[in-house]
């Protein structure tokens, strides 16, 4: 068959962050059999045609082509041999614009993201100081101890309170630090009226029940003394009903208020009220709260940043994007800004705005289809009616093909990808035992994007959705955790971090059927081999000679699963002179 890849790594685009006017060379790879290639990129609107020239590496030639940055995206594409081939691969048709790689001239996110790994924490669950015994409690808060169950699903599930706080993070650095976790993400730490926090009454404190202030500089202080950073959680949609802005007469333009007195709320939910971006008092005010916290965090997870802005027949979205995304870079240009969306985000990426999003679309979907259990049997598949249907490894491939052809592999790779977060069932309820888990822990190490861990994945936690899976981190029962799940996700996450090509390497698949999938990480120094296998099935034939395993212990690609192996190739230094 004839080898066709490109991809936005700098194995293929050395220059990573191109400025506007300047000119960046692409490569392709291709076998021998190919006789002419071109590049299609879009000026000002208009497509241009340039020749590639072919330089042979081994038994691959290596399309070389130069293209002009000249917009703030650059779309382009390759024509090899009369076909054309995008991020979506080769079509012998014509396809959609929409599926052409991008170089983004936009600012760049900061470096250290690509090497991250993020921890989600929970605050009220995770764990608790001494001092929570001696915090009074707001009127809705109802107390429970740490063992008591989660109500998922009832009057009490926003008002349970565990007394999870932030010096009690600051206490079990240890254990996220053992990970190989080098970013905690907390959600809203601000005073609200739920456990969850998403129904913040101002922006301008943390919620005592917290610690206060005090307690989140503590805590950041500690992280930032380990080499560690700490993300905030920010709702731009909406506040809670409770909120200063929302019972100030001269703040009322910053909501969507009628005539009647009724108002617009996030999914109709009257505690929480949609925010009206119209409004330049709140765009100015916004503002601060977005700059001050910086002087303790290192950047922002925005909340349903997929429906801020957009309302009826405002669509403000991407300025809202790019109005935070100015505000953060004013005062931490090396701050993190992801944005969540719970479908696919590349509508609202490449525009200057977020840096990439939390990859449902493009990776816990797909993967759930491919490794969910057999007795799986949760009502809908996170929002979509039917529970979650069983698909092949292929089927995994061609989504994430599909969902990372929308973006450019810049917001790909800055995109957080999780198993399982606060709102959504645990990975090991969806998998269902600890060999299944390991498949999904490795992919998480090993694909392209930024792995976010929820606290108590690693532990072997269970939940059937978002709200159950909110359990408290169960410390003082560390013989009832799962130890073989959680020397995985050491392994594994050390394994990311021991090879650069897992962080930074291209991404190009050898191998997919229903029961096994096989990629590459590369880099111009460093070639790994991933090969993933959910259930045993007929051997794959994989090229592992020179390969030293580096994880999995098999010297071939087993048959039986399932099973997660990585080889490692020293390549050839590619000279690009």
């Amino acid at each position: 068959m004839t080898m066709i890849h490109h991809d936005g790594s700098e194995l293929h685009v050395p220059d990573q962050s191109p400025a506007p006017g300047s000119d960046v060379e692409v490569f392709l790879r291709t076998s021998p059999g190919v006789q002419q290639v071109h590049v299609r990129s879009v000026l000002d609107g208009e497509p241009r045609f340039s020749d590639a020239v072919a330089e042979r590496r081994g038994d691959e030639l290596w399309w070389r082509a130069t293209i002009p940055v000249h917009n703030p995206v650059t779309p382009y594409r390759f024509l090899v041999d009369g076909n054309w081939f995008t991020a979506t691969g080769p079509a012998g048709h014509e396809v959609a614009d929409t599926t052409d790689f991008r170089l983004v001239a936009h600012p760049a996110p900061p470096a250290w993201i690509r090497d991250a790994v993020i921890y989600q924490i929970f605050p009220d669950r995770f764990a608790r100081s001494a001092a929570y015994a001696e915090r009074a409690l707001p009127p809705w808060a109802v107390p429970c101890g740490w063992d008591a169950p989660v109500v998922g699903r009832g009057e009490l599930t926003s008002r349970q309170i565990y007394g999870g706080d932030l010096d009690g993070i600051a206490g079990r650095l240890d254990h996220i630090q053992s990970l190989g976790a080098d970013t905690v993400y907390l959600t809203p730490f601000f005073p609200a009226g739920s456990n969850h926090r998403y129904d913040a009454s101002t922006f301008d404190t943390v919620d005592p029940l917290l610690g206060g202030d005090a307690a989140l500089a503590r805590l950041a202080d500690a992280l930032h003394a380990r080499g560690m950073r700490l993300v905030g959680d920010i709702t731009t949609n909406h506040t809670g009903d409770a909120h200063e802005w929302f019972h100030d007469p001269a703040a009322r333009d910053r909501y969507y208020h009628a005539d009647d007195g009724t108002y617009a709320a996030w999914y109709g939910v009257p505690s929480l009220p949609k925010l009206n971006w119209n409004s330049t008092g709140l765009r100015k005010a916004f503002v601060d709260p977005l700059q001050r916290w910086l002087e303790h965090l290192d950047g922002w997870r925005v909340d349903v940043a997929n429906m801020t802005g957009r309302h009826g027949t405002d669509d403000l979205t991407h300025e809202v994007s790019r109005l935070v995304a100015r505000a953060v870079r004013d005062v931490r240009p090396d701050a993190m800004l992801v944005a969540e969306h719970a479908h696919g985000a590349g509508g609202d990426l490449d525009l200057g705005g977020w840096q990439g999003t939390m990859n449902y679309a493009g990776f816990t979907r797909p993967l759930w289809t491919w490794l969910r259990g057999p007795d799986l049997a949760l009502p809908d598949f996170l929002g979509v009616p039917g529970g979650v249907p069983t698909r092949g490894g292929d089927a995994v491939v061609t989504a994430m093909r599909a969902v990372s052809a929308s973006m450019s592999w810049r917001s790909w790779t800055h995109s957080w990808t999780a198993l399982s977060t606060h709102d959504t069932p645990r990975v090991r309820t969806v998998v269902g035992d600890a060999g299944r888990v390991e498949v999904a822990a490795g992919l998480l190490a090993t694909l392209p994007g930024v792995p976010m861990l929820f606290a108590g994945d690693e532990i072997g936690l269970t939940g059937a959705w978002g709200e159950e899976s909110r359990q408290p981190m169960p410390w003082h029962d560390e013989a009832g955790w799962d130890h073989t799940t959680l020397a995985r996700y050491r392994a594994l996450l050390g394994l990311r971090r021991a090879h650069p090509a897992l962080r930074h390497g291209g991404m190009r698949v050898e191998h997919a059927d229903a029961d096994a999938i096989a990629f590459w990480r590369e880099t111009a120094s460093e070639r790994l081999l991933v090969f993933a296998r959910r259930a045993s099935g007929p051997p794959v034939d994989l090229p592992l000679a020179g390969a030293v395993n580096v994880y999995g212990g098999a010297a071939e690609a087993p048959a039986d699963g399932p099973t997660f192996q990585v080889w490692q190739f020293m390549a050839t230094p590619i000279d690009r002179t």
